[in-house]
């Protein structure tokens, strides 16, 4: 659905009790009528309306239709609605980035190879500044005013490069669609001062959130050989590339850097490779746990691990670079022993919202060895809707959460605040991260502004879900 006609105000923990989300620029934009095609018991059925109710419901409007309460969405609905209104179909829209000779041109080839294999359509997007560079342009020989052209005009042809596949992808009936694109629309701003790029931002009429939060499903930071694996470091393989490897160092962390904030950035680095095809095959992984595919031959998956932190030194945080949001999650009624909620997220008054299925069982209803998670982003009007869906029964989940490197490590640091749930143990800041090291390892190397209580990966106590929960928490390991 087209948004280019909305603008969009939200508060953050004062949304869930009514209060206006969206305002329309257009009285007349009122009268689109929208199409949600649905799922439940009984088979596929359509409900039509024609006119947004809650936009006008919080204005008090009393000439407006009532959108019909929702039933508790099934196995099948979550399915359909998930891969965008196709059972059979889901685009996924994934930047692979990174500083030189990372590893990007394999990755892409052989994650292109691995989902064909698997059924999918999978295009490839060129990078563009390689396009541009080979054009006899030499980056180092412009003067400023012709250094910030050419950045805007790169970021033009990445956003114009991009979009001729997501058009395409959209055509494609009844088949999985994965779109690896070599760096995205945040990487020329590793190359720029911060005032620069957004005033680069601004002449184009972008901004960061949406070009961050909005448009891709995950981001791969592929880590330079020149940082761990210095013996692979070359420029031979890439004509465009000049950098030294202490300069490629310096491009790697910018470039990540340019990506804090992102929902489901993942960094694969050197370690534990004991040569490229291991950094290939934790690449393949760190892709297919995401879009929540899952096999033997994937091995050492990477599991999210969590400490209980009991003080944060914010004078050495401030000293680090990271994005804080406002998170709210809302666990929904579900038919089955899966978990299913809504979140949004929200930084400087733009917010994002999702949907979670976290399933622990197959199709042949046989528990899974770990939890698949899978995430399809929402607008505001269907966050509204699902948000109908809620179990009652559970509290509403509030969060302050910091995205942040440390080492080459992503992590997520989430602070809970009030209103805590009932069954909430104190005022929990829990530290989180994706890693293939086992629990109880002592790696990764924890941030050292942090006071670290103990490990809690798998203690039921600090599970989400449980939290919520109007009752002790179960003895059941689910985290």
């Amino acid at each position: 659905m087209d948004t280019s006609h909305e603008t969009t105000h939200f508060l953050p923990f004062k949304e869930l009790k009514g209060e206006c989300c969206i305002f329309k620029k257009d009285e007349n934009s009122l009268n689109l009528k929208e199409e949600i095609i649905l799922n439940n018991n009984n088979g596929i059925y359509k409900n039509n309306y024609n006119k947004i109710s809650r936009e006008k419901e919080r204005f008090g409007s009393d000439k407006e239709e009532k959108l019909p309460v929702p039933s508790v969405p099934s196995e099948e609905m979550l399915n359909t609605y998930m891969n965008g209104g196709d059972a059979n179909k889901q685009i996924y829209k994934l930047v692979l980035t990174g500083g030189p000779c990372g590893g990007k041109t394999t990755g892409q080839e052989r994650l292109a190879t691995f989902f064909e294999g698997l059924g999918w359509k999978v295009f490839t997007v060129p990078e563009a500044a390689s396009i541009l560079l080979r054009g006899r342009t030499r980056f180092q020989e412009f003067t400023p005013e012709q250094a910030y052209q050419f950045q805007k005009d790169l970021l033009l042809t990445i956003l114009q490069l991009e979009q001729v596949y997501f058009n395409q992808a959209k055509m494609i009936k009844g088949q999985n669609v994965l779109i690896i694109c070599d760096r995205g629309a945040l990487d020329p701003s590793a190359y720029m001062e911060k005032v620069m790029w957004t005033k680069l931002l601004k002449e184009i009429g972008k901004d960061v959130f949406d070009l961050r939060d909005n448009r891709y499903n995950q981001i791969v930071h592929v880590v330079t050989a020149a940082d761990g694996a210095e013996q692979y470091y070359t420029c031979l393989n890439n004509k465009a590339r000049t950098e030294s490897m202490e300069e490629a160092i310096l491009v790697d962390r910018k470039t990540r850097e340019a990506w804090i904030g992102h929902q489901c950035l993942s960094i694969v680095d050197n370690s534990d490779c004991q040569n490229f095809n291991d950094k290939i095959m934790k690449l393949i992984r760190v892709v297919s746990e995401r879009i929540g595919i899952s096999f033997d031959r994937l091995a050492k998956h990477s599991k999210k691990r969590k400490w209980l932190i009991s003080k944060i030194d914010e004078t050495k945080f401030l000293a680090n670079n990271y994005e804080e949001f406002d998170v709210v999650h809302v666990y929904l009624q579900s038919i089955s022993n899966n978990q299913v909620r809504i979140r949004s997220r929200c930084q400087n008054n733009r917010t994002t919202y999702s949907l979670t299925t976290r399933r622990y069982f197959g199709l042949d209803s046989m528990k899974l060895p770990e939890p698949v998670e899978t995430r399809k982003q929402l607008s505001c009007r269907e966050y509204d809707y699902y948000f109908e869906m809620r179990d009652k029964s559970r509290a509403v989940v509030y969060k302050k959460r910091r995205c942040f490197t440390y080492g080459n490590v992503y992590f997520h640091l989430d602070i809970y605040v009030h209103p805590l749930p009932p069954a909430c143990i104190g005022s929990p800041i829990i530290l989180e991260t994706y890693t293939t090291n086992p629990i109880g390892d002592p790696t990764p190397s924890l941030p050292n502004f942090l006071e670290v209580v103990r490990e809690i990966t798998g203690e039921p106590g600090y599970s989400m879900f449980n939290m919520t929960s109007s009752t002790p928490p179960t003895t059941n390991n689910i985290s």
